[in-house]
């Protein structure tokens, strides 16, 4: 005879089984659309196209021997060219690859110089395009460059990723789980 209440049932192996992999499947998901590891994938890929295009534009500079710069805004950044007939400096805006650019929405960058914050400032819509701001980065045709370091940041995260530059031109990337690590020292 069975001791217990007649009619009781409990749940099957097979039952349980399939609520522990819903659950699994939904928890995978939570964790993958937060990013427990820390890393913002839009900031690296915007980190890693800009440190792309600067290595491009360094390497041009040297094989064409001219003056190239890049200037940037708080949300937007643009590569320039010395034009020595006219004395100022032109957007490379024929250029597919060296366009300008705006950020993702909720990107900004921050700018350093000589280890002092640079402010960054819109382009003004009312300025006359005939004198052109110069670019806070310079590229010069001899190789040395404006010693740099810029700041991608997520303003309602905080995340980050660094590019820094120096004198000669080399280039360096953290990317967003790394950029928030003490510096190396080189």
């Amino acid at each position: 005879m069975r001791s217990g209440i007649a009619g009781v049932r409990g749940f099957t192996l097979v039952e349980i089984l399939v609520v522990i992999v819903i659950m699994a499947i939904v928890i995978s998901l939570a964790v993958l659309s937060i990013g427990v590891t820390g890393r913002d994938t839009q900031i690296d890929q915007e980190s890693q196209r800009i440190e792309g295009l600067i290595d491009m534009l360094h390497e041009r500079a040297l094989i064409e021997g001219h003056d190239f710069g890049l200037r940037l805004e708080p949300n937007a950044y643009e590569f320039v060219a010395y034009d020595t007939r006219r004395g100022q400096w032109v957007a490379l805006d024929q250029e597919r690859e060296f366009r300008r650019r705006n950020l993702p929405p909720g990107l900004v960058f921050l700018l350093e110089l000589d280890s002092r914050e640079v402010v960054l400032k819109p382009k003004d819509p009312n300025l006359s395009s005939d004198t052109p701001a110069p670019p806070q980065l310079a590229i010069a045709a001899s190789g040395d460059s404006t010693p740099f370091r810029i700041t991608l940041v997520r303003e309602e995260t905080r995340a980050r990723a660094l590019i820094s530059g120096d004198s000669l031109g080399r280039l360096t990337r953290r990317s967003s789980d790394q950029a928030n690590l003490p510096e190396k020292a080189s």
